[in-house]
């Protein structure tokens, strides 16, 4: 690519322009500058069009954020020629993938054998691994696409004894293998719930500390990982390191899972049966009280496998914020959704913290911290909801200041958000069509 760039001024301006767009689209996590476009890559189609399969609303949260980059690489990829260069180099790609494809059977083999569970496609679900050796040595970056699970990884450097991180590979493949388990056993897991009061401080991910089937099949993960390192007098420490350290991070049923993993290596039964019994058996009192006793850790470890999408789960943290909205407990909506917005790190949407934030203001009336919190909205937020009532709700304040031409521009603007909701469209006409007036208490 370099020798192509350096004998085309087009792929050489094309490039430029690419690295701009970089440079002015690097995280607050630097960290997560790859990745970013990784969860791009995974939804874009086919060369030279790339395009993306999903509607730009419904993209990764990260993905999204570079969504701008597609245009500019299909200028490059034409310019530069990469087709003709891939062409010369795809058989390199098949042989790397011949190289480690037996090492990864293996691991999946194995640890169906330890699951006793066959290896099933379900319909409509994959487990993809792809190798990118261009990535930095030993990278690997895993995604959950709803019930589709990828890992993308790069090999290290020859000459380090595992080359290809497989424990990461392992990890995900639990996931893909364990998360719908959990689908299907939501009232057992609703007993648990008051157990994440236990975690609120500990280090691990927000996500894990407001929905307790993510908490759960993380311990259970870590515990299988656990019982599955190699046997030895030595490695019996080990094992119960690894315990006491996902334990330390928050993951506190590491260890419940990890002695009740005993009796179920011995048995006949597939983890798919026994997982129900796995949690009936908890004894919530027991567990809360070990939790009482973890002096957890100062940091956790990144999750090895981030949900590329805001599912359910990842929504929950605002999902609450909204509920104790609602019932008028405006304090408590404000803490849960600054937790969101002073998390850089967060995969929840600060747009709709920021709105929560508006919201809770103008019930406590405090509407000059709700006009910056909603204006500081319309900059953040990318769904299109949030955005025209963010409007509406400052087109009001405006009317209320009788500034009326900047409340008509607000207007305006949330009829050009694209909220399709009838509500939405009815505010924003009724707003243009004569100024806001707040209900007079009665």
């Amino acid at each position: 690519m370099q020798r192509a760039v350096a004998d085309s001024p087009e792929a050489a301006k094309a490039l430029r322009t690419l690295c701009e767009f970089r440079r002015e689209h690097i995280p607050a996590d630097a960290g997560r500058d790859t990745s970013q476009y990784i969860s791009l890559a995974l939804d874009l189609g086919a060369p030279p069009i790339f395009a993306p399969s999903l509607p730009e609303a419904d993209l990764p949260p990260d993905a999204a954020q570079v969504l701008g980059v597609v245009s500019l690489l299909q200028k490059f990829y034409k310019a530069a020629g990469l087709h003709s260069i891939w062409q010369k180099h795809q058989s390199e790609y098949e042989a790397l993938v011949q190289q480690f494809h037996s090492p990864v059977a293996n691991l999946i083999t194995q640890t169906d054998l330890y699951l006793k569970l066959p290896f099933s496609n379900t319909s409509g679900s994959h487990f993809v691994i792809y190798l990118e050796p261009m990535l930095a040595p030993g990278q690997a970056n895993s995604r959950n696409y709803a019930e589709n699970y990828f890992l993308v990884v790069s090999p290290a450097k020859e000459g380090v004894p595992e080359r290809l991180r497989l424990e990461e590979a392992r990890h995900t493949y639990l996931h893909y293998v364990l998360d719908p388990l959990a689908l299907k056993h939501t009232k057992s897991l609703k007993r648990i719930e008051p157990l994440l009061n236990s975690i609120q401080t500990a280090p691990l991910d927000l996500s894990y500390k407001y929905d307790v089937s993510l908490l759960v099949n993380e311990c259970l993960i870590r515990a299988i990982e656990a019982r599955t390192l190699p046997s030895g007098k030595s490695n019996e420490a080990a094992k119960m390191d690894y315990v006491h350290h996902s334990v330390a991070e928050g993951f506190v049923l590491t260890r419940y899972f990890y002695d009740a993993l005993g009796p179920f290596e011995k048995e006949s039964t597939g983890l798919r049966d026994v997982y129900g019994d796995l949690l009936y058996n908890i004894s919530l009192d027991r567990e809360i009280k070990r939790a009482g006793e973890v002096v957890f850790a100062a940091q956790a470890a990144p999750e090895v496998v981030r949900a590329s999408k805001q599912t359910a789960h990842e929504e929950k943290l605002l999902d609450t914020a909204e509920q104790r909205l609602a019932s008028g407990d405006t304090a408590s909506a404000q803490k849960l959704a600054l937790q969101v917005v002073n998390n850089p790190k967060t995969d929840e949407d600060p747009g709709r913290a920021l709105f929560i934030l508006a919201r809770s203001a103008t019930l406590s009336g405090d509407m000059q911290g709700a006009q910056s919190y909603f204006e500081k909205a319309i900059q953040s937020a990318h769904d299109p909801r949030t955005l025209a009532w963010s409007h509406i709700y400052l087109g009001r304040i405006f009317d209320i200041q009788e500034n009326r031409d900047v409340a008509v521009e607000h207007y305006r603007a949330a009829l050009a958000a694209g909220d399709p909701t009838p509500d939405t469209k009815t505010a924003a006409e009724k707003g243009l069509a004569s100024p806001y007036e707040p209900r007079k208490p009665r």
